[in-house]
């Protein structure tokens, strides 16, 4: 979380607050209401990233401290998911939160059940290539590189 919290944001306002979850009767009912999640019941802790409603850059920056987290938990080899956006308001109210914000995401994290990059979404759908990915100077799509 503490990479998180040190992501930049506009003018340093950070305009977000986390809840870390540790309590399994909360990640149980964190799972049944992140419909896409259902996972987070399962995992030892959970990180809700919660946002002040009226910030213009809260959504923005929430999302780079989110993906500080989430890249710094899967390079020590901790696994970790983005849940969730926004109409999450069942799980604000699960954790009181008061009524100057909004949760944007859960985040779960714990320790893979299979080996990294042996999932459904392994082989040639994993990633794309860099050279799928950005050009040189203009856009071109599928860029060759030398």
């Amino acid at each position: 979380m503490e990479v998180g919290r040190l992501t930049a944001s506009s003018m340093n306002r950070q305009p977000w607050h986390f809840i870390v979850v540790k309590s399994p009767e909360t990640l149980d009912q964190l799972g049944n209401l992140a419909r896409s999640g259902l996972y987070i019941a399962e995992a030892p802790l959970a990180i809700v990233v919660t946002i002040e409603k009226e910030s213009p850059f809260g959504v923005s920056d929430a999302s780079r401290a989110i993906q500080s987290m989430v890249l710094t938990a899967w390079g020590t080899r901790i696994g970790s998911n983005w849940v969730g956006f926004k109409n999450l308001s069942d799980v604000g109210a699960l954790l009181d939160l008061p009524e100057p914000f909004e949760v944007l995401a859960v985040l779960s994290f714990g320790y893979p059940t299979q080996t990294i990059g042996q999932g459904k979404n392994s082989g040639s759908h994993w990633q794309k290539s860099l050279p799928e990915n950005d050009s040189d100077n203009h856009f071109q799509p599928q860029c060759k590189r030398m």
